[in-house]
């Protein structure tokens, strides 16, 4: 075997299983308190030290980029499902449905798709993914006059990325499906009058859910 075909030392074995500790700990960890979960925790509760963390994820965003790879790819497939919809506006609100169930659940996950996170490979393909799908699914309604005509993308996507960081606390804080009523009427505000608005699928909130619900989304402090 020459020198420039020589295979790659193969990784330990127990380096391989550290690594896996460390991305079962940070998936855990990120999904319960979002992306700034501290890294000498998923070290601990890896069962290893932060020279080892540091050793396999230089950075916070290299860690992330790992923990999320394979699970972000899950939007992707739902994006491509939604562009062939036959009915346009069914596929951008069953989209946003698979989206949104994701971020209920993941509080990491939800950092990703409704922030900007800096050196995350991974998650600038699904971006740009999801910003394609968005269009694409506007232009179409738009033109079968079933989505205001004046909206643009930018509008959809703030929009979306507001409501989005609230999904987490009103799973947590509110009654069943709060999110889902949420996600329903911004859906609404985006129809034209040539679609009948939908009926909504949650009840609404008490005061006293509100005031779950925004204490949740509230700052984290551990005194």
């Amino acid at each position: 075997m020459t020198p420039g075909t020589e295979r790659p030392a193969p990784v330990r074995r127990d380096a391989r299983r550290n690594r896996e500790l460390l991305l079962g700990a940070a998936r855990t960890a990120f999904a319960a308190q979002g992306l700034d979960a501290p890294l000498d925790e998923i070290a601990r509760r890896a069962g290893v030290g932060n020279a080892t963390l540091y050793r396999h994820f230089p950075t916070r965003a290299a860690l992330i980029d790992a923990v999320f790879e394979d699970a972000l790819q899950g939007t992707v497939a739902a994006g491509e499902a939604a562009r062939g919809a036959a009915d346009p506006w069914a596929g951008l609100a069953r989209y946003l449905e698979e989206v949104f169930t994701v971020l209920a659940a993941d509080r990491g996950a939800n950092d990703l798709m409704t922030t900007a996170v800096e050196g995350v490979t991974s998650l600038d393909a699904v971006h740009a993914h999801n910003h394609a799908t968005i269009v694409s699914l506007m232009d179409r309604a738009q033109r079968d006059g079933v989505m205001r005509a004046d909206i643009t993308v930018e509008d959809v996507l703030l929009g979306l990325a507001t409501l989005g960081r609230s999904v987490p606390s009103l799973a947590a804080a509110g009654p069943p499906h709060a999110w889902r009523r949420q996600l329903a009427l911004f859906l609404d505000g985006l129809r034209s009058g040539a679609r009948p608005p939908t009926e909504l699928p949650a009840p609404g909130l008490s005061a006293g859910d509100l005031a779950a619900v925004l204490l949740d989304l509230g700052p984290h402090r551990k005194d």
